[in-house]
């Protein structure tokens, strides 16, 4: 679509973040699913802008969200195949995020579609219920690893906490915890 403006990041997801620097460029769709709200837009959005700082352009990448109704309004898979192919940039490797795919009609042609493109690397994201389901799963046999990203732990969740309200005590936080559980409030 535009330019993608990213969120001013609070907490890096430090296991999540190296496996994705891990998969960087290699030949396999990146799955990253989980239940909702735990962050795995934020993951993504936070991926992309390490990609940023670490000299690729920002036409490099792609940020589809299909929770957005304007990117429904791009159409049916065809046409969404030919905007995101009309955006890659020749002979440099491209970053094609496309966020809760699952919303998508035949989203599995369309991320297979692109897969076997050179210069794509492709990283998806949808709640496990959906996204790997039996003919994802059978259509991306061998060709995706899945990431399954879980809510915060309590040293992120407590890490969270200390930046809003730091004169909570760990004992009080780890109560909060408790009883809110570890999924962002955005």
């Amino acid at each position: 679509m535009q330019d993608y403006q990213f969120k001013n990041d609070l907490i890096e997801r430090k296991q999540y973040m190296q496996m994705l620097r891990n998969l960087k460029d290699q030949n396999i769709i990146k799955v990253i699913s989980g239940v909702r709200r735990c962050g795995k837009s934020t993951l993504l959005q936070m991926f992309a802008k390490e990609l940023l700082q670490n000299s690729v352009e920002s036409e490099q990448i792609q940020f589809l969200n299909f929770e957005d109704l304007d990117t429904h309004a791009l159409g049916d898979i065809f046409q969404i195949h030919t905007h995101i192919t009309e955006r890659l940039v020749p002979d440099k490797m491209n970053y094609i995020f496309l966020d809760e795919v699952q919303t998508i009609k035949d989203f599995q042609r369309l991320v297979d579609s692109l897969f076997i493109k050179n210069n794509c690397d492709v990283y998806i994201t949808g709640s496990n219920a959906y996204l790997l389901s039996g003919e994802l799963a059978t259509l991306l046999t061998g060709r995706y690893i899945e990431i399954s990203i879980l809510p915060l732990q309590f040293c992120e969740y407590y890490e969270l906490t200390i930046l809003f309200s730091p004169n909570l005590s760990k004992n009080e936080t780890l109560a909060n915890y408790l009883q809110e559980g570890g999924i962002p409030v955005s």
